[in-house]
């Protein structure tokens, strides 16, 4: 198996793929996401359908050229291709706003490293870019993924359902309406963003303290299963801070990688590794607790975070096969509780080569798969939880101390 096969960026989708070949959804608008590898030039084309006019791409060490009948050049570009083996690359085409755009990693504002749009809007140059119907990369490219619509706006992270959106929020882009989420990660939204959805709920309204005492009481369930893992993302530089629990809902139906619904647990300073999320989509909801996030444009070691993100107990956020993808999780040591969150994953429809493993940067650089397991069943986890509460109860209403 090669690299490329055991460490996706993307699942290809349907037998007519061209990796070589792309023709745009809707007419001279989309983005083109594709790989480089070789020492050959980066040089990719867009056509109009008679391949008489187009646009000439190149990426290179020192930044990124795009020509038409003459060059538009972007002066601010400085970077193009990347020595990261994780690194791939994006061309945006907008012929509504007539800019063009070209990144290195996830395809958004925030990973630009050229950038040009047309001095003079004129019906002419729009008339030019919504010929543009091809592309055409070189020998040594590969088409990843084709996206209907154009890169344009920084993508909210914080979704909200539609009932409880403003006419300002939709104007500044504050949140994500619910209803923009794609089909699958609405199906996933609805299930885990009700009212009832909670942590602390009549049945046991002390669930978030009696996992709070299970984690700080040595002997009891959550603390022993932490220093159990701490060798988890590394059999030999054993870390008890890159740990946290995984309670599971449901079982694997085939349809995400591992179990779907999974309630993570984080204490005080723990953290994740670096991963990816095996190009599915996804939905998280903080449930009690605060969680930080750095997200990066790719997957690997020398991969710089592009963005920062608190999420606290309420919010939801989302992941899609081509944005979010890459991340790590902490529950920073300034934190006065423990973190927990609900996160819920499924493939898209059109993914027909499930890839099941979460992958990750271990300590020594390199990119590891990691099969998403549970550490308790919910219900069962619940019940142990709520004998390990009482026992604490009885003891404390003698005026005893377990520890």
């Amino acid at each position: 198996m090669s690299e490329s096969e055991k460490h996706p960026v993307f699942r290809r989708f349907g037998p007519n793929f061209s990796e070589n070949e792309v023709q745009f959804i809707v007419h001279g608008q989309g983005v083109v996401l594709f790989n480089y590898k070789g020492a050959g030039p980066c040089v990719f084309n867009i056509f109009n359908k008679d391949k008489s006019a187009g646009l000439k791409v190149e990426f290179a060490v020192g930044g990124v050229k795009v020509a038409g009948s003459v060059p538009l050049v972007d002066t601010n570009s400085t970077k193009g291709l990347s020595s990261d083996p994780g690194a791939y690359y994006w061309f945006s085409l907008d012929s509504q706003n007539q800019k063009l755009y070209a990144g290195v990693g996830e395809a958004r504002l925030e990973t630009v490293v050229y950038q040009y749009e047309f001095p003079k809007k004129t019906e002419e140059n729009k008339a030019f870019l919504e010929s543009l119907v091809s592309c055409t990369l070189g020998s040594y490219m590969k088409a990843l993924r084709l996206l209907r619509d154009p890169v344009t706006l920084t993508v909210p992270m914080v979704v909200r359902a539609t009932d409880d959106l403003t006419m300002s929020d939709v104007a500044a882009g504050t949140y994500l309406p619910s209803a923009n989420l794609s089909t699958m990660n609405q199906k996933l939204y609805n299930c885990v963003s009700g009212r009832k959805f909670i942590l602390d709920d009549a049945d046991f309204p002390d669930f978030s303290k009696a996992i709070e005492h299970s984690i700080a009481t040595p002997g009891l369930w959550c603390n022993t299963k932490l220093k159990e893992k701490s060798t988890e993302f590394s059999k030999d530089k054993p870390n008890p801070l890159e740990t946290y629990l995984r309670i599971t809902l449901g079982q694997n139906n085939g349809e995400s990688p591992g179990i779907p619904y999974v309630m993570e647990i984080w204490p005080v300073g723990h953290y994740s590794p670096v991963h990816g999320h095996a190009g599915a989509d996804a939905v998280i909801r903080v449930l009690y607790g605060n969680i930080h996030v750095r997200l990066f444009p790719f997957l690997s070691a020398e991969a710089i975070p592009f963005s920062y993100a608190e999420f606290k107990a309420g919010d939801i956020t989302w992941i899609s096969p081509t944005l979010n993808q890459v991340h790590q999780l902490t529950n920073l040591k300034t934190s006065k509780t423990t973190c927990i969150t609900i996160q819920c994953y499924m493939y898209e429809e059109a993914d027909k080569g499930h890839y099941d493993y979460f992958d990750y940067i271990d300590p020594n650089g390199a990119t590891q798969q990691y099969e998403p397991d549970s550490d308790m069943d919910f219900v069962e986890f619940k019940a142990l939880m709520k004998r390990e509460w009482l026992q604490a109860s009885f003891f404390r209403r003698l005026g005893l101390c377990l520890t």
